[in-house]
């Protein structure tokens, strides 16, 4: 069990650089837990390749599907003020601490790609080549 961020999701759902590199962390650990926020963060990207010419509407619509398929049930709810507690400490989102808040509780890793998530709150945070152990630094 893990914990991803959206992007992580992103990225294993919507063809591109990291594609590859969720789907080996897919096939390392298929049992990805997130908070309600994903599905908030999940649309406003499909909304924003939509918008951009990057998706047409029915691939946006089949991306979604796919993902609340895959990702509905894995959903742990996140005290709010717990996120906020953690948020003004760690000087990042509230968005970003309901992930970090929900690895923490469940003593898992958060897979994410955001660096400067990483830097601020290192502890429990892995890149998508640290987990996949790819990353030899």
């Amino acid at each position: 069990m893990i914990v991803v961020d959206t992007n992580v999701i992103t990225y294993l759902l919507i063809e591109g650089e990291q594609t590859v590199a969720a789907q080996e962390l897919w096939s390392l650990d298929s049992d990805w837990r997130v908070p309600p926020l994903w599905r908030h963060e999940l649309l406003n990207v499909l909304a924003t390749l939509g918008k951009a010419g990057g998706l047409d509407l029915h691939e946006a619509q089949e991306i979604w599907r796919t993902a609340l398929d895959l990702f509905a049930s894995s959903e742990e709810d996140v005290a709010p003020s717990a996120a906020l507690r953690l948020a003004v400490q760690a000087g990042i989102s509230a968005y970003d601490a309901q992930f970090v808040i929900l690895a923490r509780r469940l003593e898992v890793p958060l897979v994410t790609e955001d660096r400067r998530l990483r830097a601020r709150v290192p502890e429990g945070l892995l890149s998508l080549a640290q987990f996949c152990g790819l990353d030899q630094t």
